[in-house]
């Protein structure tokens, strides 16, 4: 791996990183599609601010952005709150008028800067290493490097330093103002939190592809853990992980750095759906199965138990008759009948007959019980 390489994969892994962070509060608070909104309209407030200053990563670039994404969710509270537009829709709203009239100074007023399409959409991470950080005629590394590393650093402190804030206004608003604790504030200080990272993302990653590295990984990291300060930490983990494995795609294939980070983490999140321990795919269809044969062996006892005043040798007693008595077909049956016998709640009077043990006789009375 040449050190360019290297660059390109440790500046990937500070972006995963970075967005990570406040993409997992998003998550929490069911604030995906606002992530979207913000990281389609700073475009907006990159583009006016580069009309004023024509130099990209000037701060009045990185404040005009972050403002415009508070804009953003200020005009998406305001719509909502007329009560004749859901959420979804003011979303749908507001982000594309924002984000069109964006691309449209661009095409009319900066077409001579590198704002082009390509960068707008996808970024691109291996041109982003190309603007160094020079001081007093010294390099040292590439510009989105460090600034994405501070960023994250930021992000990072923020995270800690109102972690019981963010926590209370996340899961219960109403014990936050209880507390004192305003969760308008809170909610407008993740706003500026993703709207500084999207902006700095931006070189590298685009307005579209920034929306599965602040969600993709905390959604799947979600899947895996219940913990809080776990899912923080998984959420950046899978970002990091995702990176590695995307620029090894993107390397291999000479293709979109960017692009196949993105692929990794969407390949990541379906892996995990499928086969997480306690939310997978995989894991629910075992749970549903096992519930579906224990109560299947309940309803057994119970109808054994129901007719044993009948005698043993009714119709409702005849292990071939089950299928028609409880709406079970004959594999299933056969089944149940075995595992209940194996587990001594019913035995054999022949061949044919069952009747319930005395084990079998008192889970039926403790079934209908309640």
């Amino acid at each position: 791996m040449s050190s360019l390489e290297f660059e390109i994969l440790v500046t990937a892994m500070t972006v995963s990183a970075a967005c990570a962070v406040p993409g997992a509060y998003l998550v929490l608070r069911q604030m995906s599609m606002v992530a979207d909104a913000i990281s389609h309209t700073v475009l907006l407030g990159i583009v006016l601010a580069f009309l004023v200053v024509p130099l990209y990563g000037h701060p009045l670039m990185v404040f005009g952005a972050s403002m415009m994404g508070v804009v953003t969710v200020l005009g998406i509270d305001l719509l909502k709150r007329t009560g004749l537009v859901r959420e979804d829709a003011a979303i749908g709203i507001t982000f594309p008028a924002l984000f069109s009239l964006g691309v449209l100074l661009i095409s009319l007023l900066a077409r001579d800067a590198h704002l082009d399409e390509h960068m707008v959409f996808q970024g691109d991470l291996v041109y982003s290493v190309f603007q160094r950080l020079e001081l007093a005629g010294h390099g040292y590394g590439p510009m989105t490097l460090w600034k994405m590393a501070g960023i994250f650093l930021l992000n990072g402190v923020l995270a800690l330093r109102f972690h019981r804030e963010l926590k209370v206004a996340t899961f219960d608003p109403v014990l936050a103002a209880t507390l004192g604790i305003s969760p308008s504030l809170v909610h407008f200080g993740l706003v500026l939190m993703t709207s500084v990272t999207a902006v700095g993302a931006f070189d590298s990653v685009g307005s579209i592809l920034v929306i599965g590295f602040m969600v993709v990984p905390p959604v799947t990291a979600r899947l895996l853990t219940d913990s809080l300060a776990r899912y923080l930490g998984l959420s950046v983990l899978l970002g990091c992980v995702s990176s590695l494995g995307g620029f090894w795609i993107a390397r291999t294939v000479n293709g979109s750095v960017g692009g196949s980070i993105s692929l990794v983490m969407g390949a990541m999140f379906v892996a995990v759906l499928l086969a997480s321990p306690r939310r997978g795919l995989i894991a629910d269809w075992r749970r549903r199965r096992r519930q579906r044969v224990e109560f299947a062996v309940r309803m057994l006892v119970i109808h054994l138990f129901q007719h044993r005043a009948l005698g043993q040798r009714t119709e409702e007693n005849h292990a071939g008759h089950l299928e028609a008595h409880l709406g079970w077909s004959a594999e299933f049956s056969r089944r149940i009948t075995e595992l209940a016998e194996a587990r001594g709640l019913i035995r054999r009077v022949d061949a044919h007959w069952l009747g319930l043990t005395s084990v079998g006789e008192r889970q039926a009375e403790q079934a209908l019980a309640g």
